[in-house]
């Protein structure tokens, strides 16, 4: 046991995992008998199951995957190589292998190393070809015919890379590095209470629970009917992580700060009542339905006792349309029942969520979001304790009008940081003097207004 947890976690069925080959990045769920495509390759997670994260695979025939086994790699001391290419000429006749012997190499099972190693050896012009372009070559040709993956776990690092390369626009741009420096930043900590409101399809929220370990509480705030969390999925946090996370809608901001917010008033219960009251009647009246039933059915085999057969096939047909409606009628009935009590748990949560920020002491406040950025900023520091840290991230610049056009010239990652700490102005003690003294002065040289620069 102690080995085992020396060299990692092992991966199990109901994981969120993320395949890797060269730089290409991909999360998917650990299931069994699910068909995964990637990079061109199709197979099944089964056999990973308990092997431990970081565990490279083979794609074997029929979709399987088996442990790569580590060989070495045996290169003669003198390698043969050219002095330039400038003699090498791509007429398609350099190499001696068909595609149909190739694909009778697939045939047989043999492995992308020695397919590589028979193109290399039918090669004419490999020699010919300089050391790098050696070295070019063998990587081309490992990537199309070495079928092998390696099953990483998720990280901060790891899913803020494959978005970045992915998916960019889904996390407006976001580099990791840049997402290192809000969490070093922002102070992300075990304990901390943040308030986070990103845009980024849940990445920054999954970075900052991971920073936090699962210790201390996380609001979340969103726009729209919903937070987005697709992102925050894939790192694969335990039920624990997800304890202490809150959201709020940014379309009750302003009434929580105004002192205006009010929700309805909550029923002790979900409301069962009235679902109880048709439940009775309903069956009062089948009850009434079966007596009746029962009566005919008496009178008629009494006066009809040749018919007997005909009449049990259409009591059983009638039982059976019976039998479904009121099956049918179950089911509505507790799907109804299962969204009264939904929204009765998620407006308690929006009571809660209210409260925690009424209490204005937040340790710290994220924002990277595709909104702009000053308005977010300055009614959610309100939510935050003073001397406490705040860092917002935006894709785009703030620039003088006639200036420069940002969204033309800069590229399309990068973003800008804006990070502060936030104080109190004791406001018994200041008067005007004291406030003209906290104005930041400037040299008398830097104090000529933009018309005056003109030319």
């Amino acid at each position: 046991m102690e080995d085992d947890r020396r060299l990692g976690p092992r991966i199990c069925e109901g994981d969120c995992a993320v395949l890797k080959r060269d730089d290409v990045f991909k999360a998917v769920p650990v299931l069994r008998r699910r068909k995964i495509i990637f990079e061109k390759q199709w197979f099944y997670l089964d056999n990973a199951i308990g092997h431990i994260y970081g565990t490279t695979f083979e794609v074997t025939s029929g979709g399987n995957l088996q442990p790569k086994q580590e060989v070495e790699e045996t290169t003669p001391e003198t390698k043969e190589a050219g002095t330039d290419n400038r003699n090498i000429v791509d007429d398609g006749k350099s190499q001696k292998l068909t595609h149909d012997d190739i694909k009778a190499l697939k045939d047989k099972g043999i492995k992308g190393q020695e397919i590589v190693q028979q193109l290399i050896e039918n090669s004419t012009t490999f020699r010919d070809k300089t050391e790098f372009a050696q070295d070019k070559y063998i990587k081309k040709k490992k990537k199309k015919y070495e079928a092998v993956i390696t099953i990483v776990k998720p990280s901060t690092r790891i899913l803020s890379t494959m978005y970045y390369a992915r998916e960019p626009g889904k996390i407006n741009h976001l580099r990791y590095d840049t997402l290192a420096q809000m969490l070093t930043l922002g102070n992300i900590r075990a304990g901390n209470k943040m308030i986070v409101m990103e845009t980024c399809a849940g990445l920054v929220l999954g970075a900052v629970m991971e920073r936090m370990g699962g210790y201390g509480s996380i609001i979340q705030m969103y726009p729209g009917g919903g937070p987005v969390r697709a992102a925050t999925s894939c790192f694969g946090f335990p039920k624990l992580f997800f304890n202490n996370l809150h959201e709020f809608p940014l379309s009750k901001v302003d009434s929580l700060l105004s002192g205006t917010f009010s929700t309805e008033i909550l029923p002790l219960e979900p409301e069962d009542n009235v679902l109880v009251e048709e439940e009775s009647n309903g069956s009062t009246d089948e009850k009434q339905t079966s007596l009746q039933e029962t009566e005919e059915e008496s009178t008629t085999e009494a006066a009809m006792e040749i018919n007997q057969t005909e009449e049990q096939e259409t009591m059983d047909i009638n039982a059976e349309d019976v039998e479904f409606k009121e099956n049918k009628e179950k089911g509505y009935k507790e799907n109804v029942r299962e969204k009264q009590r939904k929204q009765w748990e998620r407006k308690k949560k929006l009571i809660e969520t209210a409260a925690l920020l009424r209490e204005k002491n937040a340790d710290g406040l994220i924002v990277a979001s595709k909104f702009h950025p000053t308005p977010l900023l300055l009614s959610l520091l309100e939510f935050v304790a003073p001397s406490r840290p705040f860092v917002v991230y935006c894709q785009y610049k703030e620039v003088l009008p006639d200036r420069s056009h940002p969204k033309l010239t800069m590229s399309g990652g990068g973003g800008y940081l804006l990070s502060g700490i936030t104080v109190v102005l004791d406001k018994g003690n200041s008067d005007s003097s004291n406030l003209e003294a906290l104005k930041m002065e400037e040299p008398s040289s830097k104090r000529c207004k933009v018309q005056d620069l003109h030319c």
